[in-house]
């Protein structure tokens, strides 16, 4: 896998990252989970596992021709919100030695992998709300 490195919301050390690949998915290198509470609100399936970002590390899609905003949903793969303002997403669990090879990981973090349609659904607005509007009257 071909990985095009996208962003980090941070100048010295390893932290949170975004990369965009050859197969229309990015991947998502963030912080392990392992706060209780947090974990209780999860339901992970087998061969996935979710990794804790900062929001802003989403604001370099636009390196990837995505428009800068904020997700205006929370689906797959995005699942929380947190209150200290991190997002939790969840995919599958990258394992491949040869990809992480071309990335620093340190110990307390892991990288999942995403579908760039599924990010990109998020940066929409849900149909209902589109459909509501449509069905207002002009002024």
């Amino acid at each position: 896998m071909q990985l095009r490195f996208l962003g980090k919301n941070s100048k010295s050390g390893d932290c949170p990252t975004l990369y965009a690949t050859d197969r229309d998915t990015y991947l998502v290198q963030g912080w392990r989970i392992f706060a209780n509470d947090l974990l209780m609100r999860l339901t992970i399936p087998e061969g996935e596992t979710a990794v804790e970002v900062p929001t802003e590390l989403f604001e370099h899609l636009e390196k990837d021709g995505l428009p800068c905003g904020e997700f205006r949903r929370l689906e797959d793969p995005l699942v929380i919100l947190t209150p200290g303002g991190t997002y939790v997403v969840r995919g599958q669990e990258v394992t491949d030695p040869a990809t992480l090879a071309q990335m620093s990981i340190p110990d307390y973090e892991t990288v999942v992998e995403v579908s760039k349609a599924a990010i990109t659904a998020l940066l929409e607005e849900p149909r209902g709300v589109d459909l509501q509007r449509r069905a207002q009257p002009a002024l």
